[in-house]
């Protein structure tokens, strides 16, 4: 990641004025109970600029008339630190990791004066103070106040002349568009995705319970390298998969019945996100089959209308009519409206460093990006729900289906599941 993270902190600072200060937090793990902490995650932001994953550091970029400077401070080791929790990570492994030079890189307690010395007017390196203060200022929620802001308080209760801007916009634009770098990460999260999926298909007729299979997954990622679930794993069978975010996972299997799956696994902090839906017994119904039929259709249609230029608003539409139309040539609805009680979400999101990454939903899509392709029927009153979702990459001549190798055809699942018995 040295390259990338030195590429993208060039880019970002080309896209701010002079006078810019961007001041970026890794974060840190939140309190669980008592003396333990959750696992620490990196914050994506920073670890996209500095292709670094420990908590406690901070990143500091200022741009000026002629020049600019970069400087990150992270925790120095100690004893206690070393013997109880593992040693941190050092300039120099800092260093090779972010491209950051060792010279410029300072333990935290350090961070106080260099920023003091940055906004002397009469010593500050850039020649003239920075003006404006960029934070990454993600609202979690409207009334949870952002944790840069927290974080930056004395800065601000210090230096009242500094305006505060938000860089989020900027890095989401930029975080749309994938290097060859990223997208490797990606496939190969998506193919760590298709092994569990795979082994969810050989042990489907053998388990009992949802949970079974959410656990067969994650095993199965974790042997092949997996950093872990991208998301919650969703192993929803019956009626439970019209529910969309069900990750209780605790009910019965039924052999009648689909199971719906949507998951994922990471590589580093990229993510695959993928959706099938299996039959428990291995053999799809007549009408689980008809109702399968209609959504492969409108995944398969969808992606091949994806290419650059194409607006979300026109995938949306364009889904949502086939699903319309196809519900009433079997006489699910009768009305155009009425497809709101069978699909209930939209057709898809960008995929990146976060499962619903960042992204600009009003531009028209461009080569690079990667979205999700993921329509389904939800139909209650029979106990089915059906989602098949696709990781999709933009390309200068139209797409590329990064998950084609998982299979979705009614066939290929059922003669996968048989054999696998």
């Amino acid at each position: 990641m040295r390259e990338h993270a030195t590429q993208t902190r060039q880019k970002l600072l080309a896209r701010l004025p002079v006078g810019a200060l961007v001041i970026l937090y890794a974060g840190e793990a939140p309190h669980k109970s008592l003396d333990q902490y959750y696992r620490y995650t990196p914050q994506r932001n920073f670890y996209y600029v500095t292709g670094l994953d420990a908590p406690h550091q901070i990143l500091v970029m200022a741009k000026g008339e002629e020049k600019t400077h970069t400087w990150l401070f992270i925790e120095e080791n100690t004893d206690y630190i070393i013997k109880w929790e593992g040693a941190r990570m050092t300039k120099s492994e800092a260093a090779e990791r972010s491209g950051i030079p060792e010279t410029d890189i300072h333990y935290l307690d350090a961070f106080e004066k260099r920023f003091n010395l940055l906004m002397n007017y009469a010593r500050s390196p850039l020649g003239n103070p920075p003006s404006t203060l960029y934070l990454d200022l993600y609202h979690v929620r409207p009334d949870v106040t952002p944790v840069a802001l927290n974080y930056a308080e004395a800065i601000r209760k210090n230096y009242p002349e500094l305006s505060i801007e938000n860089v989020n916009a900027h890095l989401a634009y930029l975080r749309m568009f994938k290097t060859p770098l990223e997208i490797e990460y990606m496939r190969d999260a998506i193919d760590m995705t298709r092994q569990g999926l795979e082994t969810i298909m050989r042990q489907c007729a053998l388990r009992t319970h949802e949970y079974q299979l959410e656990a067969d997954f994650l095993h199965t990622i974790t042997e092949a390298g997996s950093d872990g679930n991208a998301f919650d794993t969703i192993a929803a069978s019956g009626g439970n998969a019209t529910v969309l975010h069900y990750v209780n996972n605790r009910d019965t299997l039924s052999k009648d019945d689909l199971i719906l799956l949507d998951l994922g696994a990471l590589k580093g902090p990229y993510a695959a996100d993928i959706s099938r839906t299996y039959p428990i017994g291995g053999t799809f119904t007549d009408r689980q089959k008809t109702l399968y039929e209609i959504v492969l259709s409108v995944n398969k249609a969808t992606i091949a209308m994806i290419k650059p230029g194409v607006t979300w608003e026109a995938i949306n539409a364009y889904a949502r009519n086939l699903l319309i139309e196809k519900s009433k040539a079997i006489g699910l609805i009768k009305e155009d409206s009425e497809i709101s009680q069978y699909y209930y979400h939209s057709i898809g999101h960008f995929l990146g460093l976060d499962v619903h990454d960042v992204g600009l939903y009003d531009l028209p899509l461009q080569a690079g990006m990667v979205l999700t392709i993921e329509p389904g029927l939800y139909v209650a009153a029979e106990n089915i729900g059906i989602r098949i979702e696709d990781d999709v990459l933009v390309t200068e001549a139209g797409a590329e289906n990064l998950s084609r190798d998982i299979i979705k055809e009614v066939d290929e699942i059922e003669s996968f599941m048989k054999h696998a018995r």
